[in-house]
């Protein structure tokens, strides 16, 4: 009996003893793994540098956030190994961070401006569908989205169309004669070619209530368009240049991008507004058409026969659908006047 006590103690014994030394043994290996793995890595690294020189992480994908977004793409319409992406510019074109107690900010301004540099940095990207329904909006962020579309096509490789969905007044026409063709639904008004400067004026109406302004300013023009006193003669001078300089600059952009002389420009450069059919015979637009006829116009101008139109979407979730849901909200009227702006802006 007591022999067969010590025979159980000692086979116990050396179980325990290999699965002590089992465990020890794994334990070793994933060590050994690990250092591998780091030991690759480090390898790894350091020919991507050899390889690709200093610049390896923005090769392997690793670009800057602003400069390069990488933004979730959706099928849109058509197919093809050459990419187009379908870009919609809708609302006041104004530098206007909205946000909210549940709602991240948003500016559409820059939103536009990602998306543009997002397909600039994708090489399968040949092509643009600007879709258009503004009414412009300010100096300022009118020529920023003009100029990215200027860099997103001036190798000649790519191509812009606009399609123009209802309306492309002032500062967003300014940006749409960017394109190699305009395509505008029948019902569009275009045009609106000039600038303004308002500013609201409370002078007489404070008198009447009894408020005055009291400023302290360094400079006799310091408080130019302070509403709380007239504006002079001379001050209106002033910001007749300004406005002046503005109209020429709009003015030249458009006789470049639509190839017309400056002299035709100038002459319909009275913040007309005109119908699609009188666009098209001034020149403003190519031709008067629907959305499958700027697609095509695209193929024809990259001369190829297939075509997969994509567009850009937010990461998801529940705060991206309520930003979204505020996006296309008009700014009060309350809001967007109460500070002066220099505006390529069709304001009826």
């Amino acid at each position: 009996m007591e022999d067969r006590l010590a025979l159980q103690e000692r086979t116990v014994g050396k179980d325990q003893g290999g699965q002590s030394g089992c465990r020890k043994a794994c334990l070793v290996m994933l060590l050994v793994g690990v250092a591998a793995f780091a030991m690759l890595g480090i390898l790894g690294i350091g020919l991507l540098s050899v390889v690709f020189g200093s610049d390896w992480k923005l090769r392997a994908g690793g670009y800057p956030e602003d400069e390069r977004p990488r933004l979730r793409e959706r099928w849109s319409y058509g197919s093809g190994t050459a990419k187009a992406v379908r870009l919609p510019l809708e609302g006041l074109i104004i530098h206007e961070r909205k946000s909210g107690l549940l709602v991240p900010q948003f500016d559409r301004v820059e939103a536009v401006l990602r998306q543009i540099r997002a397909a600039a940095a994708d090489v399968a990207v040949r092509g643009m569908l600007l879709e258009v329904q503004s009414p412009g909006g300010s100096v300022s962020a009118c020529d920023e989205i003009r100029e990215q579309l200027h860099r997103f096509r001036e190798d000649g490789r790519r191509k812009v169309v606009v399609w123009v969905r209802g309306l492309a007044a002032s500062g967003a026409y300014y940006i749409a004669s960017e394109a190699d063709w305009i395509v505008a639904q029948p019902g569009s008004l275009v045009g609106s070619i000039g600038v303004l400067l308002s500013a609201l004026n409370w002078s007489q109406l404070g008198e009447k209530i009894g408020v005055t302004d009291v400023t302290v300013k360094s400079g006799r023009y310091k408080d130019l368009l302070n509403p709380f006193r007239g504006v002079s003669p001379e001050e209106l001078q002033m910001l007749q240049a300004v406005v002046d300089s503005a109209h020429e600059m709009f003015v030249r952009h458009v006789a470049v991008g639509r190839k017309l002389e400056l002299a035709r420009v100038a002459r319909i450069a009275d913040g007309r507004i005109v119908t699609a059919r009188r666009a098209e015979e001034l020149g403003l637009v190519d031709e008067v058409g629907y959305w499958p006829l700027a697609a095509r116009r695209l193929r024809e101008l990259l001369g190829i026969e297939g075509l997969k139109v994509i567009r850009y979407e937010g990461s998801g979730g529940l705060l991206q659908l309520l930003a979204a849901a505020g996006r296309g909200l008009p700014f009060s009227s309350v809001e967007f006047t109460r500070e002066p702006r220099l505006l390529f802006l069709w304001r009826p």
